[in-house]
């Protein structure tokens, strides 16, 4: 890789960051201190109603297991989440929602909806083109 190359690449990391963190902030400004933005990640995930396991929540959420444990830990003091054994495999804990979560979830969902709409609006007509090509780029480099 010539030197062009590498400050182009770069550059294109460091575009995505500042991207990501923007997006992250106009979310986290829209959720007003309700949750986190990694605990808004949980109870959006968790908003389909049939329990996950804490490793595909990780994965899901994109944070390490122990981080994860600290979030759900917080989660079920606040009474958003609980953990119960999978009925099919009792080894297995899955985490879901309360009621008290699905409630807040459902309040947050119109907020996020408003804020990502924000952003994508921003795009214009382009929008679709480029979350098609964000997420085909994800896809080839994840």
């Amino acid at each position: 890789m010539t030197t062009p190359d590498v400050h182009s690449a770069l550059a294109f990391g460091q575009l995505l960051h500042r991207l990501e963190r923007a997006v992250s902030r106009r979310i986290e400004s829209a959720l007003d201190g309700a949750a986190s933005l990694d605990q808004w990640r949980v109870l959006d995930l968790l908003s389909d109603g049939t329990g996950h396991p804490m490793t595909e929540i990780a994965t899901g959420v994109a944070v390490p297991a122990p981080t994860l444990t600290k979030i759900i830990d917080r989660m079920v003091d606040a009474g958003t989440v609980h953990r119960r054994a999978d009925d099919t495999d009792r080894r297995r804990v899955l985490v879901l929602l309360t009621d008290a979560g699905r409630e807040l979830q459902q309040r947050l969902a119109v907020a996020v909806d408003a804020a990502e709409h924000e952003v994508t609006a921003a795009l214009g007509d382009d929008a679709p083109m480029v979350r098609a090509m964000l997420e085909r780029l994800a896809h080839r480099l994840g």
